[in-house]
C-alpha cells in the first residue's frame, strides 16, 4: 500500500512550518491534516478547506520519482 502525504513546506507561509502529515487512506489524510490546520494555522473547518487539502495530497511513489 502506497503511504500518502501533505507536506506543510510544499506551502510556505508565514509561520515556516515544517509538518508532514502521512497515512494510508487519504480520508484519514485528510482528518489528520484539517485538525493540523485549524489548530497551528487558525484556518475553520470547512468543506473548502477539505477540498483544498486533499488537492495537497501526494503519494510516496510520486515523492521519490
Amino acid at each position: 500500500m502506497t503511504r500518502l502525504f501533505v507536506d506543510c513546506r510544499d506551502y510556505p507561509s508565514e509561520m515556516n512550518c515544517t509538518v508532514a502529515i502521512s497515512a494510508d487512506t487519504q480520508d484519514e489524510l485528510v482528518e489528520a491534516a484539517v485538525q493540523h490546520a485549524v489548530t497551528v494555522h487558525g484556518h475553520q473547518d470547512s468543506p473548502e478547506l477539505r477540498q483544498e487539502l486533499a488537492k495537497m495530497i501526494k503519494s510516496e511513489e510520486a515523492a521519490l520519482s
